[in-house]
């Protein structure tokens, strides 16, 4: 079973790197991004099967990622998981309109997203087996 690639597109470099330290604990490989037009070269360059996005970005916000990724043919159906602080009630919806599967404010619950995660991303239990 391959590792699922997640690409972290999140400017603070301490949440970039909890973010990093969360996921390879739970088996996922990351390429990180620190601001918007970064992100849409590492997408371009290691496709991604899962995007966590912060919206407060330099050099392109996360609504611009956003559009750019649902632009490119190959990477317009990636799941994008949406992690913002700014204000979630217009944001959240106008993230979803854009093309986002979830939106998390920040601080989310680490298990929140890790269940997000499985949910766009996660292995499908072989035939017969029981989620425990």
């Amino acid at each position: 079973m391959s590792k699922k690639k997640v690409l972290i597109v999140e400017d603070n470099a301490d949440v970039r790197a909890g973010l990093h330290l969360l996921l390879k604990a739970h088996q996922y490989e990351t390429v990180l991004a620190a601001d918007g037009l970064m992100a849409i070269t590492e997408a371009v360059r290691q496709p991604p099967d899962l995007v966590i996005l912060d919206l407060g970005l330099p050099a392109g916000d996360g609504f611009y990622v956003l559009e750019r990724l649902r632009a490119l043919p190959h990477l317009e159906v990636v799941p994008v998981i949406v992690v913002s602080a700014r204000e979630a009630l217009k944001n959240k919806e106008r993230a979803l309109k854009a093309g986002a599967r979830a939106y998390l404010e920040k601080p989310w619950n680490d298990a929140d997203l890790l269940a997000l995660l499985d949910e766009f991303i996660g292995e499908p239990l072989p035939s017969g087996a029981h989620a425990g």
